[in-house]
């Protein structure tokens, strides 16, 4: 079982219903249980107003106002479920959308956008790395009113940091970069000898672009400068996630 997600509920909402025997057989290899629903706009708006949908999937060639339609009928829904638009990467992105990826056109591209899914959906273990309680409050509660699922721990400096990642697994570390002891530049380049797989953020009260350039170029996933809100952790963690389609 992957994580603490038990069970998966997927809901594709096609402009048209060819044969969809990849997404099928994509669901049964997925490492969770999947409930799969591929349906016109009618019955998705309907399916969508009760509780029980994870993720929806738009495809991008839905009208507009069907979008919209459905956008509005998923974030009505207690609790709103991820909502992805599938699409060429030139897809323009309605207002609500929390990534656009591409429409699967076969059996390893469903199965891409599946597992996808999976890991979108299963709470990321974040670890705030400051040395001010303040900071890793304000930080933790930008974090908590992402779309995406986050389990946020805290660490007051760069020593713990490394100490908790050698014991424990996390996906992600929001690492300030002006700490006493280890700084943040120092556990960065640790934390990617160490752990080469855990994303870091850089945060940072004054950017430099030179030490931005730095910490991108030692392989931290974003330099975030405070103060910094709800939508710019989501759109740093769409890129974590694999929903890097570019906005319009």
């Amino acid at each position: 079982m992957a994580g603490d997600l038990m069970s998966l509920r997927i809901l594709v909402v096609a402009a048209a219903l060819p044969d969809h025997e990849y997404w099928h057989q994509a669901v049964a290899k997925a490492p969770v249980p999947i409930e799969l629903e591929i349906l016109e706009v009618a019955q998705a708006a309907t399916l969508l107003s009760r509780a029980g949908t994870d993720v929806c999937i738009l495809d991008a060639d839905l009208s507009d106002a069907h979008k919209t339609i459905l956008i509005k009928a998923a974030r009505a829904a207690p609790p709103p479920p991820l909502i992805f638009m599938a699409g060429p990467k030139d897809s323009s992105r309605p207002e609500g959308i929390d990534g656009v990826v591409a429409r699967p056109a076969n059996d390893a591209e469903a199965d891409t956008l599946v597992n996808l899914c999976v890991r979108a959906k299963i709470p990321t273990r974040v670890l705030v790395v400051d040395d001010s309680g303040t900071m890793r409050s304000i930080v933790k509660k930008i974090l908590l009113a992402s779309h995406f699922s986050l389990n946020i721990q805290e660490a007051v400096e760069g020593s713990a940091a490394l100490e908790r990642l050698r014991t424990e697994k996390f996906g992600i570390v929001f690492l300030d970069y002006n700490m006493p002891g280890l700084n943040g530049f120092e556990t960065l380049l640790e934390i990617k000898r160490e752990s080469p797989n855990v994303a870091v953020v850089m945060m940072t009260s004054t950017l430099d672009n030179a030490i931005a350039d730095r910490a991108n170029a030692a392989g931290a996933l974003a330099f975030l400068k405070k103060p910094f809100y709800p939508a710019d952790v989501d759109a740093l963690l769409e890129r974590y996630y694999g929903l890097n389609v570019p906005r319009s």
